[in-house]
């Protein structure tokens, strides 16, 4: 679910202080909308019906838009990513092939710079279009080498309302976790994030991953409905291994983007609906953090990217605000 991304950011960086762009944007009167409360009853009609829409719809939105935006802009390698998240770089003696899961792949733009960088990782990425799986695969396959193909792995997946499926971290990988034994996790109610379900099939535990180092979320969760972010983000937490962790990049409060939307593209509280069906959300980092340790994970890291990118065609300069954190899973004691 990669959307419209980071133009021209290369790093990690700090052009600005949030909080002055805060105050600007906050004192400004045209922009008076995006930050009062949102009440479905005093949004426009179009945006009402929006809020609603169904899980499939948004599925359909994003195949569209990868269908539109297959090429050009919206396929840019993001290599700075590996500046920021240098632990995708190198392996360690006990652990010779480490597993990442990317959720929310797109057309491959986070996948192909990581395989390139890091001869022993093996990647499992997930989208929620077969279409655009198949897509990611072209891209990867045109670019690869032959070592690729043996460790870039792909699956349909709506973590949102399927969660992910048990293979990924079957019952013989959590038992000495969970003090339980012959399950897996999967499914997901309003409890601790440990929802217990059957046991793995001998199909799936033939599959068996056991669990992975690293998730990367990136410019993934900003496309779920609020409401589906919690079980999202446990999800995540299950079939990471104990201390792996997630890595993730998103769009900011007072992103440029955000500020483009009109009033009557809000669906919610931060959370806007584009012309095309998709839905972005803008975190501020008491959000991400709530839904990182609601799910019991660890804050490693957790600040606002402020990029100044200059569009010098129109000579304009654009000021990108995006969240990095980093949230690792507890380890066993």
């Amino acid at each position: 679910m990669n959307s419209e991304g980071e133009v021209e950011a290369e790093y990690f960086s700090k052009d600005f202080e949030w909080e002055e762009l805060r105050s600007e944007i906050e004192s400004n009167p045209s922009l008076r909308h995006h930050f009062q409360s949102f009440s479905s009853s005093s949004s426009s009609s179009s945006s009402s019906s929006s809020s609603s829409q169904s899980p499939q719809s948004d599925v359909q939105a994003w195949k569209q838009f990868h269908t539109r935006h297959s090429t050009g802009k919206f396929f840019k390698e993001r290599r700075y990513l590996l500046k920021e998240f240098p632990e995708l770089l190198s392996s360690s003696p006990s652990n010779s092939n480490p597993k990442l899961l990317e959720v929310g792949c797109g057309n491959g733009s986070t996948i192909l710079p990581i395989l390139r960088a890091n001869k022993d990782i093996v990647v499992y990425a997930c989208d929620c279009s077969d279409e655009t799986l198949e897509k990611a695969k072209e891209i990867i396959t045109a670019n690869a080498v032959d070592s690729f193909k043996h460790r870039f792995y792909t699956f349909c997946c709506d973590v949102s309302t399927n969660g992910f499926p048990n293979w990924l971290a079957c019952n013989t990988c959590r038992d000495q976790f969970l003090q339980k034994q012959s399950c897996c996790l999967s499914d997901f109610k309003e409890d601790n994030g440990l929802h217990l379900r059957e046991s793995c099939s001998s199909d799936e535990f033939d599959r068996c991953v056991g669990g992975v180092d690293f998730i990367t979320l990136i410019f993934t969760l900003s496309a779920v409905p609020l409401e589906r972010m919690p079980k999202s983000i446990k999800e995540c937490f299950t079939v990471l291994k104990p201390g792996g962790m997630v890595l993730f990049r998103d769009y900011g409060l007072y992103d440029m983007t955000m500020l483009r939307f009109e009033s009557a593209k809000r669906v919610g509280f931060r959370e806007y609906m584009r012309s095309d069906g998709t839905r972005s959300y803008f975190f501020c980092l008491n959000t991400v953090r709530n839904l990182f340790l609601g799910a019991g994970f660890i804050e490693l890291e957790l600040d606002y990217c402020c990029v100044k990118s200059v569009n010098r065609k129109k000579g304009k300069s654009m000021r990108r605000v995006w969240v990095h954190g980093k949230f690792q899973k507890p380890a066993l004691q």
